[in-house]
């Protein structure tokens, strides 16, 4: 069976997805801790698309 091949969020390079893989979706510890660490910054960012709830009256 073929392996899928996906690319490292980071820096693109293509990694084969299979249980050797061991920092899938990344090709490396580096690419891994450089992701981990825009979140800690809150570089990333999940928008908020809610209304803000109207009070009651």
């Amino acid at each position: 069976m073929r392996q899928p091949i996906v690319h490292c969020p980071q820096c693109d390079h293509p990694v084969t997805w299979n249980k050797t893989s061991l920092f899938r979706p990344f090709c490396s510890e580096r690419c891994k801790l450089i992701d981990l660490g825009q979140w800690a910054k809150e570089s990333y960012r999940i928008p908020d698309t809610d209304e803000k709830p109207q009070e009651e009256k």
